[in-house]
């Protein structure tokens, strides 16, 4: 434990928090659930045990410890370290950045979306019939969904975050920005206020990318320990939305900083010492 502590001393808090701790998390469960398996899903003595034989150390580090510790370390640390490059493809992926090999099954879901999407005059004729029939949980339901479609249009990418995306870019064009210039310029300025909130909310959306990471290393693990599968399920959903607010947060804050930064006049360049 105290090991614990000292670690989150000397190492950054979302690099220990997010990466970190998870990868200890899901190997102890590894380890722990590989031994107890299907068969003895729910064996709390046997897993105490097995724990207890991985903690004991025989009143002193011998070669079998350092050794054993070691191994156990190399496999965390390099999770830890993978993870962010796995969550950065899971982002290109909800952004609707697909790499060439899979455009065709990034078309195919765009169409199946496209199949899916009703006009948002189609869904206020659908919520006046239902209201007029009694079904006003059903109505209201409806009218949810047409201003949902009437603000985001017709899909354009495989992903609802992509679609979020495109209309925040096409915001910043309508209204004159660079996009390019706009975004060198926000996270160059040091000391400017939007730089920190987007820096914020872009921390967010690659935190949701990396729990969705892990919600699938769990659910992988559920084919020899079976209750990581549901946890691994119940955490992909939790990330998934998390991941769709932090998605909207992110366009806001963007739109947001680029209008400030429109508004306001250009401040001179810092002098020199």
């Amino acid at each position: 434990m105290g090991l614990l502590i000292e670690l989150q001393k000397r190492i950054p808090d979302g690099w220990f928090l997010r990466r970190l701790l998870p990868a200890i998390l899901f190997f102890v469960v590894a380890v722990v659930g590989g031994k107890l398996g299907h068969a003895h899903w729910n064996d709390v003595s046997l897993a105490r045990e097995e724990i207890a034989d991985a903690l004991r150390t025989g009143g002193g580090l011998s070669a079998d410890t350092v050794a054993s510790l070691v191994l156990f370390a190399v496999p965390v640390v390099a999770a830890a370290f993978a993870v962010p490059y796995l969550a950065s493809g899971i982002g290109a992926l909800a952004a609707g950045a697909w790499p060439w090999w899979l455009m065709p099954v990034g078309d195919l879901v765009t169409r199946w979306r496209r199949h899916r999407w009703v006009e948002p005059d189609e869904l206020a004729r659908r919520s006046v019939r239902e209201s007029a029939d009694g079904n006003t949980l059903r109505a209201a339901r409806l009218d949810v969904r047409r201003a949902r479609a009437r603000e985001s249009g017709e899909p354009g990418s495989p992903t609802w975050s992509g679609d979020r995306f495109h209309r925040t870019e096409e915001t910043i064009r309508q209204q004159g920005g660079d996009l390019v210039t706009g975004w060198t310029s926000l996270l160059l300025g040091a000391q400017d206020p939007p730089r920190a909130a987007l820096s914020e909310a872009r921390d967010a959306y690659d935190a949701a990318c990396e729990a969705l990471v892990w919600s699938a290393a769990f659910t992988v693990l559920g084919a020899w320990w079976w209750p990581a599968a549901p946890v691994g399920v119940l955490l992909g959903l939790a990330s998934w939305r998390s991941l769709r607010h932090a998605v909207e947060a992110l366009c806001r804050t963007t739109e947001a900083a680029f209008t400030l930064r429109e508004t306001q006049p250009p401040q001179p360049p810092p002098v020199q010492p």
